[in-house]
């Protein structure tokens, strides 16, 4: 079987990462599933067009824990992974289709805006401040220079 390669960047995720845990081979493992978008444009001018692509991709393991923690709807992201091929027989018919393993996930969002983007999303959650509805100014000046952090790699 042939290993094909897949890139996916600058990408946004469609909506909430969906997590679960399944029998592995030595035990329950983390499961997650994700839909990222991207968009490419082509031409100029008038005949400029634009084109959307979404892949729903399967991460595995610890870097599927992380991905449910730290992303949500609109997240932006950098995915490397595999197809696969997925095809089955169905009443005696073959239904083709194609699979998509997550290999690496980088973060592109920073920090704030990870945390923003979470806080929004579930308004029930204790939100850190001073009573006043403010965020705590610690949270954002606490932050590292950007050549200071690591990449934002799940698998790491």
């Amino acid at each position: 079987m042939a290993n094909v390669s897949v890139i996916q960047r600058h990408a946004h995720l469609a909506g909430a990462v969906k997590l679960e845990f399944v029998n592995g081979r030595e035990g329950k493992i983390a499961k997650a599933v994700l839909t990222a978008i991207s968009n490419t444009r082509r031409g100029s001018g008038e005949t400029r067009e634009e084109e959307s692509t979404a892949i729903q991709w399967t991460l595995w393991g610890k870097q599927a824990e992380n991905a449910a923690e730290y992303l949500g709807k609109g997240s932006h992201v950098n995915i490397v992974g595999r197809l696969r091929n997925n095809n089955y027989e169905k009443d005696g018919e073959t239904v083709y289709g194609m699979a998509f393993t997550a290999e690496e996930i980088d973060y592109l969002d920073s920090r704030a805006e990870s945390e923003a983007r979470r806080t929004r999303g579930d308004e029930s959650a204790p939100q850190a401040g001073n009573g006043s509805g403010e965020p705590a100014a610690a949270a954002t000046t606490s932050r590292k220079p950007r050549s200071a952090r690591q990449p934002a790699h799940a698998d790491a």
